[in-house]
């Protein structure tokens, strides 16, 4: 089986494949000071359920954007699960990238970008709604083509936060209503649906830009927040990210 990690800003996803099939998903708090060995007792404890052993895992693939833990959990994965890990780069995730500095762009938004085209084999965008948010345009021919960062609908409340001194700490949540009657709702209301208007306008602008008529494909971990509400998403697929680091991995781990 193969284990695929997907090294994020705020989380590390886990994932074990049986061919095509995702089996087993694990979700660890990213944490940039945590060593080698920490992150290897946390990798044991999360495969010693019934239905995954860490002996049963053959291979592992990783796409990272946090420099910083790479050398920490390519040892974990070695010692603790006798794994030597791939990390993903502009060099072997197997996509023609057409922006001017391919190095720059990062592995997360590579993978998204071949796991939605190998799927749909069209032009579309890919948006990730995670720690920042992202928007890829994927031509016909399956080349990356480049796309837009925002910060996230997370990092959107958390600053506005921060940098006022006194509105309170909210989390992200679809409001009741746009009007909101009191502190909270007026900053939910804020924080939803200035966000949702951003996603909306890059969506439309890029596919005015681009000129055509793209799918969008949704993922991250605010991905949800969105159903429903934005014009644009087409699908929302929670493992797209993990789906794309098997297809690069080339699905041929049992």
């Amino acid at each position: 089986m193969l284990l695929t990690v997907d090294i994020g800003n705020t989380s590390i996803t886990l994932g074990v494949f049986r061919g095509e099939e995702l089996k087993e998903s694990r979700r660890l708090s990213t944490d940039a000071r945590r060593t080698a060995d920490e992150y290897g007792a946390a990798l044991l404890a999360l495969f010693s359920s019934p239905g995954i052993k860490a002996r049963d895992l053959k291979a592992a693939i990783v796409s990272s954007v946090v420099p910083q833990l790479n050398e920490a959990m390519k040892d974990a994965l070695a010692r603790y699960l006798n794994l030597s890990a791939t990390f993903v780069t502009h060099e072997n995730c197997g996509i023609n990238i057409l922006t001017e500095r391919p190095s720059e762009v990062g592995p997360d938004r590579l993978v998204n970008a071949v796991a939605a085209f190998s799927m749909h084999k069209r032009p579309l965008i890919v948006a990730d709604f995670g720690t920042a948010a992202t928007f890829d345009y994927v031509t016909g021919k399956g080349e990356f083509a480049g796309g837009a960062i925002a910060p996230g609908i997370g990092l959107s409340a958390e600053a506005l936060h921060v940098k006022t001194a006194a509105l309170p700490r909210v989390e992200p949540d679809k409001p009741e209503r746009v009007i909101g009657r009191n502190t909270v709702e007026a900053m939910r209301s804020g924080i939803f649906y200035g966000f949702l208007g951003l996603v909306d306008g890059i969506l439309e602008r890029m596919a005015e830009e681009a000129g055509t008529n793209p799918i969008v494909v949704a993922t991250g971990g605010y991905a949800g927040l969105l159903k429903g509400r934005s014009r644009r998403i087409t699908e929302i697929d929670e493992f797209l990210t993990l789906k794309g680091l098997r297809i690069i991995h080339g699905g041929k781990i049992d």
